[in-house]
C-alpha cells in the first residue's frame, strides 16, 4: 500500500450531492438501476440523519486511526468522511472528538468501514455516522495509510469525490461522473411515486397500476372460492 495524501481530487458539485441526499437512499438506488449500495451492515449511529456529499477517501490499518487525523485538513465544507481499514475491523476509531473537528470544517457525516464510538455524544452534536459496528474499542496513532485514493466498502468502489447517500435506509455510493444521470433519474422516480401515492389514496390497486393482474396466471396464481379450497385440502 502507497502511504500518499492526495490533495484537492476532482469533486462532485457540492449542491448536486446535497439534492441527491434530499432524495434518499432508497430512491437513488433505485433510479440508477440497484447499484451503489454498501448493503445492510453500515447502519446509522442514531436513527433519523439524511446526508449527501462528496467523499473524502481514508485507508487506515485496523486498529488505528493515524490517517483518519491526517484526513481531517483535506476536508472541505459539503465533504463526507469514508473510512475503509485494510483488513476487517470493528474498533471503535471514531468518535465526538472526531466529530467535533469534522463539524467545524463543514464535513456532512461519516462512514465507517470500521467501529464508531460515543454514539451517546454523535446524536447529541447531531453529527451523523454510519458504521459496521458499534464499539468502545479504542485504537492507535502508529501505521500510515492513505487519503484519497480509490476504497472497497461493502463490495462498492468508492473514489474520492465521489457523492455519497446515507440515511435510515443505510448507505451507498455515486460515481462522480454519474451524478446528472442519478438527478435525473431520482427526480422522475420521486414524481412517479408521487402520481402512485395520489392513485392508491384514491383506492387504485397495485395489482391494476403495475398491470400486475393480467400476468398472474403467468406466476401460476389461481383464485378459487374457499369452499372449493376447503375441500381440495381436507
Amino acid at each position: 500500500m502507497r502511504t500518499v495524501v492526495v490533495t484537492d481530487p476532482p469533486r462532485a458539485d457540492a449542491g448536486d450531492a446535497e439534492q441527491l441526499g434530499g432524495f434518499g437512499t432508497a430512491t437513488v438506488h433505485e433510479a440508477l438501476g440497484r447499484v451503489g449500495y454498501l448493503g445492510p451492515e453500515f447502519r446509522p449511529a442514531w436513527a433519523g440523519a439524511r446526508i449527501g456529499g462528496t467523499a473524502v477517501t481514508v485507508l487506515c490499518w485496523p486498529g488505528d486511526n493515524l490517517m483518519i487525523h491526517v484526513a481531517v485538513e483535506q476536508c472541505r465544507p459539503g465533504d463526507v468522511l469514508v473510512v475503509a481499514t485494510n483488513s476487517p475491523s470493528t474498533d471503535g476509531l471514531f468518535g465526538e472528538l472526531f466529530a467535533t473537528a469534522l463539524a467545524q470544517r463543514g464535513v456532512r457525516g461519516v462512514i465507517l468501514g470500521c467501529g464508531v464510538r460515543d454514539v451517546a455524544e454523535l446524536r447529541e452534536m447531531g453529527f451523523p455516522a454510519w458504521s459496521r459496528a458499534v464499539s468502545a474499542q479504542g485504537s492507535v496513532k502508529a501505521t500510515a495509510g492513505a487519503v484519497n485514493v480509490p476504497i472497497v466498502l461493502g463490495g462498492q468502489l468508492i473514489h474520492p469525490g465521489d457523492v455519497v447517500v446515507a440515511d435510515d435506509d443505510g448507505v451507498m455510493v455515486v460515481p462522480r461522473t454519474d451524478v446528472p444521470r442519478a438527478l435525473t433519474a431520482s427526480q422522475a422516480r420521486i414524481d412517479k411515486e408521487a402520481a402512485s401515492r395520489a392513485a392508491f389514496e384514491q383506492g387504485e390497486l397495485g395489482l391494476d397500476r403495475y398491470g400486475l393482474r393480467d400476468r398472474l396466471g403467468d406466476f401460476g396464481i389461481e383464485y378459487v372460492p374457499y369452499s372449493t379450497y376447503a375441500e381440495e385440502d381436507a
